[in-house]
């Protein structure tokens, strides 16, 4: 497994336990620690959707 697709699964891990957070406890746990819709805050949200991308295609490696 190439370093980006490491990288991509460990933030589809990251966004995956945030939104399981939301869901179960009303938590925003990057926004508890970035602030609510800061610019980092809304970078971590970005990279966490393109690694959702990104994961579409691990789906489909060999």
């Amino acid at each position: 497994m190439k370093i980006i697709d490491r990288i991509a699964l460990a933030l589809i891990i990251i966004g995956a336990i945030n939104w399981g957070l939301i869901g179960i406890f009303n938590f925003n746990l990057v926004a508890a620690i970035f602030g609510d819709m800061t610019v980092i805050s809304r970078i971590i949200y970005g990279l966490v959707g393109l690694s959702g991308i990104w994961g579409i295609k691990l789906l489909f490696d060999d």
